[in-house]
């Protein structure tokens, strides 16, 4: 039996089941209701012409029918052939309009959100595809409300449920919003193409007898017309990727299907945010009074020195800077930016420029005795405090200068102290370089810390997020506002606002001074895993599981670019300083390359052999470092221009490279042979997306966001030492792209940071063999 002859067969007994079977349909002249038996048997006559038996067989014992045939004639009978039209297939005559449908005009309305809802509720392994199926069911259903003469209900349908479909068809979406009436639809060419052409649909086959069984179950006869006579639906084995979309054999021939491009073609404003009007002024102000002070000694000339770098600065920010009607309301400035913005001249002096010759230095942070219970780690810009958020609902802070942590002691009053040298003697007396805040009542998932090193913004399982403020070490504000667990937290760079993503499928955009949310940005289909602010505040960018990444209108709440591509969950993202590029990474063990204007992946980067957990662009946007759970830290070129690709430097690495992983498979061939084995034995481990990942209720394979379990616990059980101690993963080909890799001591890469000197920092936890 080939899949259409199972397809028109399960149709008509699922047909059988819900419309006649129920017993209440009817004629919309007659109202005479249909027997039964004659259509089961009807069904019965159908599938023993076609050879099912093991069908015919299961319908028989189950409607406990006797061998007396039935023909289509006998239901001519009750209904009148032109109410069914002159094609007198079981089809036609057994997929009737119930009564209630009928007569109700919101019967499609009804239908499809139910339909739409249970899709939602579905697993995130079949939702892409059950989405692709429901895009012509809500056509046809559009359609036909138009050709009933029901306007208003069309049009609500259209700004109910558009929304659904308008990433991947916002050129159909925009035409059929344009029809009003039944004259429209029917002189429509594209109405015309969806009418007279079935629309293919490519479905795994338990995703196809989910949709089969919904259908039935609930007694969606409209639905299950519109499937029965407009779509082709195929089902493969396997998986079906969410760029089966622009296959030959999806959709209809001729027309084009995904219009991500059109909807990617929208306009966005990718420059840096403009500099305030009064730090420029007091920035310059100071460092021309340090020059005019100190003129004749070594500050005095590292002052001229940044005011000319300054004035470089304010050119550039003049010429790429945002509309001022586009940018991103701000509060009024105060001193700690004012020094911000020096030391960032001062860090800018003494970068060191980076390339594929000159590749950065890495600081490296493992943290011991963990017992696998953290989960996430942050890095304060000025590399003065690093923070880990845990599984026993705590956060605990280390200074990395080796300074003392101290907060206010319990007796302070504020109204009482007049100096500085009063403020210190009311801190805390302690010699720890470390503290421990305790407010949340869940594992802790994600941390960031503002740019000023003021304040620490963490989220949970909870459903909370709270800010912490680390001059007194104390909880400042808890936010409210998500139904599900928080999986990640991020703070503009200009601090004030950040921005969560959950488990209920929403990122959410807070401002520190108000305790509900500003923006809810909703779209995915999955949990979102990881959220990050483009440099200049106006857009944030979420990837999710859903294998999608998505970039949003702060200002406006609403998505302006989707990429896909992606063959796993999302689980870290990452924006160039110049906001041209963004990059994305997760289970797949791969990092995609963007370009955000266009939308297009520029490149896709593999050599990884673990879960992606965190990315960092240099300075200057040319290189991207990535951090994994295979224990490694790898340097990308991500312009990939020729001059750089042929220096001697770079072609000496690559070289070096190669002859390694050749030395590598010799020595591996050569143990295998020694001991009897197959060298693909000598190499093999566990499958990575198996071990190197968490599992859980969250679906992705981001460190301890499961079960409170860190994905490092999970790393070693999959990997085996050599003889050297040295870890051996699978093999994965590697891009050319790739300039170097970094091996870490057992501990997989929960976070990277990129000083604005071109350090590299990162940060993880020890996994104990």
């Amino acid at each position: 039996m080939d899949t259409n002859d199972r397809h028109n067969a399960a149709h008509s007994a699922s047909a059988a089941g819900t419309g006649a079977g129920s017993g209440n349909g009817s004629s919309s002249s007659g109202g005479r209701q249909a027997p039964q038996k004659k259509v089961e048997k009807v069904v019965l006559q159908f599938l023993k012409s076609k050879g099912y038996k093991d069908a015919e067989k299961a319908l028989r014992e189950n409607a406990r029918l006797d061998d007396a045939e039935t023909t289509l004639g006998d239901l001519a009978n009750v209904f009148p052939g032109n109410e069914v039209g002159s094609d007198a297939s079981v089809p036609n005559w057994i997929m009737f309009y119930n009564e209630a449908e009928q007569g109700n005009p919101d019967a499609y309305s009804q239908s499809y959100r139910e339909l739409r809802r249970w899709i939602d509720s579905s697993l995130d392994v079949y939702k892409h595809e059950l989405y692709a199926a429901s895009y012509p069911i809500f056509v046809h259903s559009y359609v036909d409300l138009l050709m009933r003469g029901l306007g208003e209900k069309a049009e609500e349908f259209m700004a109910l449920y558009s929304r659904d479909h308008v990433v991947n068809h916002s050129k159909d979406i925009g035409v059929l919003a344009t029809l009003k009436t039944a004259g429209h639809a029917e002189e429509n060419e594209l109405t015309k193409l969806f009418r007279e052409n079935k629309y293919g649909v490519k479905m795994t086959r338990v995703g196809f007898e989910l949709l089969l069984s919904f259908l039935q179950d609930h007694n969606h006869t409209l639905l299950m017309r519109t499937v029965n006579q407009h779509l082709n639906i195929r089902t493969v084995d396997g998986t079906v990727p969410i760029s089966s979309e622009i296959e030959a054999d999806v959709g209809i021939t001729g027309h084009t299907q995904n219009q991500l491009d059109h909807f990617n073609s929208q306009d966005v404003f990718l420059g840096s945010a403009p500099m305030d009007t009064f730090v420029r002024d007091e920035v310059e102000r100071t460092l021309q009074s340090e020059a005019g002070r100190r003129s004749k000694d070594a500050a005095g000339s590292e002052a001229s020195a940044l005011l000319d770098t300054f004035a470089r600065v304010k050119q550039e920010n003049a010429a790429g800077a945002l509309p001022a009607r586009e940018a991103v309301p701000m509060p009024p400035p105060h001193g700690a930016e004012i020094e911000h913005q020096i030391a960032s001249l001062k860090a800018l002096r003494k970068r060191i420029a980076l390339g594929p010759a000159a590749l950065p230095s890495i600081c490296m942070y493992t943290l011991h005795n963990t017992n696998n219970a953290m989960n996430c780690t942050a890095v304060s810009e000025d590399l003065s405090l690093l923070a880990g958020g845990f599984s026993e609902s705590y956060i605990k802070i280390w200074s990395l200068k080796r300074e003392p942590l101290r907060g206010f002691q319990s007796s302070f009053a504020l109204a009482a102290v007049n100096t500085e040298e009063e403020i210190e003697a009311a801190r805390e007396k302690t010699t720890d370089d470390h503290r421990k805040l305790v407010a949340h009542s869940g594992p802790v998932f994600g941390l960031d810390i503002s740019y000023d090193s003021r304040y620490l913004v963490s989220c949970s399982e909870d459903k909370t997020a709270r800010l912490w403020s680390l001059d007194t070490y104390t909880n400042v504000v808890c936010y409210k506002g998500h139904n599900y667990p928080i999986w990640d937290v991020s703070f503009a760079p200009q601090g004030f606002y950040f921005a969560t993503a959950s488990h209920d499928r929403t990122a959410r955009l807070w401002s520190c001074d108000h305790i509900y949310a500003l923006r809810i940005f909703a779209g995915h289909l999955s949990d979102v895993n990881c959220v990050r602010f483009h440099p200049n505040s106006k857009y944030i960018v979420t990837g999710s599981s859903d294998k999608s990444v998505r970039l949003w209108d702060v200002q406006r709440g609403s998505c302006v670019r989707v990429f896909t591509g992606h063959t796993g969950s999302v689980d870290t993202v990452a924006i160039s300083p110049d906001g041209r590029i963004m990059a994305s990474a997760g289970e797949d063990q791969t990092v995609n390359v963007w370009d955000l204007g266009s939308g297009r992946c520029m490149d896709t980067l593999t050599g990884h052999a673990g879960s992606v957990y965190s990315l960092a662009f240099s300075q200057e946007g040319t290189l991207l470092l990535s951090g994994s759970a295979d224990e490694t830290v790898r340097a990308w070129d991500v312009k990939r221009s020729s001059s750089a690709s042929d220096h001697p430097i770079v072609v000496q690495r690559r070289e070096e490279r190669r002859q390694q992983e050749a030395e590598a498979s010799a020595q591996a061939q050569a143990q295998a042979a020694a001991s009897g084995a197959g060298a693909s034995d000598a190499m093999d481990v566990d499958n990575p997306e198996d071990g190197a990942s968490a599992s859980g209720t969250k679906a992705s394979g981001s460190p301890g966001k499961a079960n409170g379990q860190t994905a490092a616990g999970n790393a070693s059980d999959s990997k085996k030492r050599d003889a050297a101690g040295v870890w051996k993963s699978k093999r994965v080909a590697e891009s050319d792209s790739l300039l170097k890799t970094w091996r870490t001591k057992s501990t997989p890469v929960y976070s990277l940071l990129m000083t604005k000197r071109n350090l590299a920092v990162a940060t993880g936890a020890f996994t104990v063999e």
